[in-house]
């Protein structure tokens, strides 16, 4: 997949593509589907696909006091475009300028003049441009302009039954509630948490159950806090069953100010220090809560270790969603 940012040289030059718009975070099932529309209709046309997208979402410009936790980091989800086939992807820079441009100024510098567009294909509710005020009605006006069709589909319905499309929202929503058995169903993939691991108090080791303490970027959503089972992937690509700990270890601090993510890999023994951890949560074991001693909390810990070990063989896959 090629990716760029600086469009005043067409993408392309001499080729048309297929194009589809949107901060695309998390590549859940829905994006997908929009993404397999997009692949479909250039395949047809011999021509390109690409996703255009930005290097921030754009609430977090537009209305910061309200802008949603991300369910991917930007590395993430180029990865998780990559995966889709998808030709290329533009990652447009995102400021109060890029704000405030016209719908139609941006249709005719990015789609017209820097991709050759010759198809779009966006949810039947999409807005985009100064105000939200470009949607499909505009876009069909400046198709009929500039040359191009434009495909609404529908968005994906969620397969519990729930009557709502599948969305970035209802996916934090269930984290919030430490549903990741939802999540899984909604993204198509276990979520995963990304960050480096950082020395912790060795807390756990002196209980006999040393963990990585992975320190997520703030901007990146997590579950809600409990403890899970899950897949630690290293930055060679191995992967460990693991036992997670998200939270504020009430047994030890009253008021810790921020939580912890914890993760304990089953079967092993070695120095993580450093490096990027890739956090797959796959099942909710329990919420947390306060012990009235260290015993007691031990005695839970092996509970949850082996709970975990049972709940990770019996589903024989060993990826934890990483692209």
């Amino acid at each position: 997949m090629r990716v760029i940012s600086d469009l005043t040289v067409p993408m392309w030059p001499e080729e048309r593509s297929v194009i589809t718009i949107g901060a695309y975070d998390g590549v859940h099932v829905g994006h997908q589907a929009v993404i397999a529309q997009v692949r479909r209709i250039a395949d047809e046309r011999g021509a390109r696909s690409a996703v255009v997208t930005f290097d921030r979402h754009p609430a977090s410009i537009v209305r910061p006091e309200s802008a949603p936790r991300l369910l991917t980091d930007h590395e993430q989800r180029l990865e998780l475009l990559a995966a889709t086939g998808i030709d290329g992807t533009v990652v447009l820079p995102f400021d109060e300028v890029q704000s405030n441009e016209d719908p139609a100024s941006f249709v005719e510098r990015v789609l017209v003049r820097g991709l050759g567009v010759c198809s779009i294909v966006v949810g039947a509710d999409f807005h985009f441009g100064r105000g939200r005020e470009g949607n499909v009605s505009m876009l069909h006006r400046l198709g009929e302009r500039f040359g191009f069709e434009v495909v609404p589909i529908e968005l994906v319905e969620r397969a519990d039954g729930v009557d709502e499309p599948v969305s970035s929202t209802a996916i934090r929503r269930a984290l919030a509630g430490g549903n990741v058995t939802l999540a899984t169903s909604l993204l198509g993939r276990p979520f995963q948490a990304r960050g480096k691991v950082v020395m912790g108090d060795q807390r756990g080791r002196q209980l006999g159950f040393p963990t990585a303490n992975v320190e997520v970027p703030n901007q990146i959503c997590v579950p809600a806090d409990g403890v899970y089972a899950g897949r630690y992937e290293r930055p060679d690509g191995t992967v460990h069953r693991c036992a997670i700990n998200l939270g504020r270890r009430p047994t030890f601090y009253e008021h810790a100010d921020h939580s912890l993510l914890e993760a304990h890999l089953l079967d092993f023994d070695g120095d993580l220090y450093g490096e990027t951890a890739r956090i797959g949560f796959e099942h909710f074991l329990r919420s947390e809560r306060k012990f009235d001693g260290i015993d007691a909390l031990v005695a839970q810990l092996k509970q949850d270790v082996e709970h975990a070990r049972d709940l990770l063989d019996a589903d024989p896959s060993e990826s934890s969603g990483a692209s």
